[in-house]
């Protein structure tokens, strides 16, 4: 059988999930530049790769993050996501000393919450549709 090359294989699973996550600062100061960003894409890089996730894309602005992650359904987000701020925040934290400092006593770079929103090829009501016109037996 062949897979379309957009699809992701498991033992017993095929499967293409994404989410779009969005990470804000805390009190959401303005703080990032491009030098911050472009290691913080780095480091996402690899804790995505620790997770066997995908970081299909990331970009931001100086005081929030985007991440496009394509996930496995073993993954679950949440946890992917704490990972993901605090292994950011510490290192960012200890290689650049200008974000040492920035927020309360220097212990958090990041919001504790974040955004993520489920990501697909077709909208919602195309969806429901799709479920709803499903032949289901009647006995």
């Amino acid at each position: 059988m062949e897979i379309d090359k957009r699809f992701r294989t498991g033992r017993h699973v095929v499967f293409l999930m994404h989410a779009h996550l969005v990470f804000v600062t805390k009190y959401r100061h303005p703080v990032f530049t491009n030098t911050h960003l472009t290691r913080m894409e780095e480091i996402m890089r690899g804790v995505c790769a620790d997770f066997e996730t995908d970081l299909e894309e990331f970009n931001g602005e100086t005081n929030h993050v985007h991440l496009l992650v394509n996930f496995p359904p073993k993954i679950a987000v949440s946890k992917l996501v704490n990972s993901l701020k605090g292994v950011s925040s510490r290192l960012l934290r200890k290689e650049f000393e200008d974000l040492r400092f920035a927020y309360w006593n220097g212990v958090r770079l990041w919001s504790g919450s974040y955004f993520a929103g489920s990501v697909g090829g077709a909208p919602i009501s195309v969806v429901r549709q799709y479920i709803e016109r499903q032949a289901r037996p009647i006995a």
